[in-house]
């Protein structure tokens, strides 16, 4: 304890204090707990997968909180296999979307640091053995991890995967790069300590976009977050091609209703996807008088097959991956423009512009 005397001294841990406690300090270094809390709709299945990867892990230190939103199919019987091997609650909640649900699951937390995973994850054996460690080693008020897939994920998937961490669909800034001025953890896979969460109130209301609107006021507040590479999760996402589609054209429209919450935040590489629907549906329309244009989306495609190719070693992943490439860009691309016509041009509310998308 001769450091921390020290540190006590020159007056530094005292302002330390401001943000987290000296018992808190001092569970951090020794002896990190954890409570992961898992927002769950209709989900059985994934979330039986998930829980059967925890059972796995080399470190055992933490609880798991289910909140169960609203579902129609619930998970109590899945969750019930694994109360022997699993420091586990569930409870049933009225629908609210995953940011309230999340801070539900919080209020039920006993640990000292939160973490959060989307029911379509499984976590690696070394998962909470590598952000212990990392967290022991250097503090941070919160974190996130990047995503990858299994082999044993179908074609559509890893295609999917594919599409949301390459460099040509703007994907590999998701979660995953270090290349941004500031890290902004996505919730799929994130941590946060106790008394950053408290000091912010928990995540906010909105359906879509939620984990980003937490991370700029996580920010914003002068808290620190960092990118742990090796902290990264088997990330199933949607195993159709049409609720891909619906996913990423929510989060499209998200990026607006955050832009008008968060002035400022909207950056250029956002953009891209809405510009990249305005250019090729110019070039379909003009390709009827010079068809030479559409060599531009050919060699788009053949980028994405190349790229996809080399990683995957599938000529069907690589085939697969176009597809999936092309859904991500024009529904990003599309909500965005619907986004700026309803709450930019006509100036409607962020709900009411959007009521029939959330959680159908």
């Amino acid at each position: 304890m001769k450091q921390y005397d020290e540190k006590i001294r020159t007056g530094i841990f005292l302002r330390e204090l401001e943000i987290k406690s000296l018992v808190l300090y001092v569970l951090n270094e020794y002896c990190m707990s954890f409570s992961i809390i898992i927002p769950l709709y209709n989900r059985p299945e994934e979330v039986d997968e998930l829980l059967s990867s925890l059972c796995e892990q080399t470190f055992m230190e933490f609880e798991v909180i289910i909140v169960e939103d609203g579902s129609t199919l619930k998970s109590d019987a899945v969750v019930d296999k694994y109360r022997d091997r699993l420091d586990i609650t569930y409870f049933y909640k009225t629908n609210s979307g995953p940011g309230l649900s999340r801070n539900a699951g919080a209020e039920r937390a006993k640990n000292d640091y939160l973490i959060f995973f989307d029911s379509d994850c499984v976590i690696p054996p070394h998962y909470m053995e590598t952000v212990s460690r990392s967290l022991q080693e250097n503090f941070t008020d919160a974190y996130g991890g990047p995503d990858a897939a299994l082999p044993s994920f179908t074609t559509v998937q890893k295609a999917i995967n594919y599409s949301m961490t390459s460099f040509f669909t703007t994907g590999g800034i998701r979660g995953k790069s270090r290349s941004m001025d500031r890290f902004y953890p996505r919730s799929f896979n994130m941590g946060v300590s106790r008394p950053a969460f408290k000091a912010l109130g928990g995540y906010g209301s909105m359906r879509f976009g939620e984990d980003i609107d937490f991370s700029l006021r996580l920010l914003d507040a002068g808290f620190r977050t960092t990118l742990i590479t090796e902290a990264y999760v088997y990330h199933k996402r949607r195993s159709t091609y049409r609720q891909f589609f619906k996913q990423v054209h929510n989060s499209g429209i998200a990026r607006i209703n955050l832009h008008l919450e968060h002035p400022g935040s909207l950056k250029a590489v956002h953009a891209l996807p809405a510009l990249f629907v305005i250019v090729m549906t110019i070039i379909l329309f003009l390709s009827a008088l010079y068809p030479f244009l559409l060599a531009i989306p050919l060699l788009y495609s053949l980028a994405i097959f190349t790229d996809s190719l080399r990683l995957y070693k599938s000529f069907k992943i690589a085939c697969y991956s176009i597809v999936a490439a092309w859904i991500q860009t024009t529904g990003y691309g599309s909500g965005f423009l619907s986004a700026v016509w309803r709450r930019l041009i006509l100036k409607q509310a962020g709900f009411s512009a959007f009521e029939k998308k959330f959680y159908n």
